[in-house]
């Protein structure tokens, strides 16, 4: 890929690409929150249970 065919294809994605409405922006922000939080408490259990259960202790 020469560099005309690179200039030509980023100019083609930042003409398609556009900046996220306030709306759009926070959608993303709670789906990611979201997963964050789901992922964490995840751990938290896991981590928890194997407590419970005495996994992972060294003798």
């Amino acid at each position: 890929m020469g560099l005309r065919d690179f200039i030509e294809s980023t100019r083609r994605v930042l003409t398609v690409a556009k900046k996220p409405d306030r709306q759009e922006y926070f959608l993303m922000l709670k789906i990611t929150l979201l997963g964050v939080i789901i992922i964490g408490l995840l751990g938290f259990f896991i981590g928890l249970l194997f407590s419970f259960l005495g996994v992972g202790r060294v003798a």
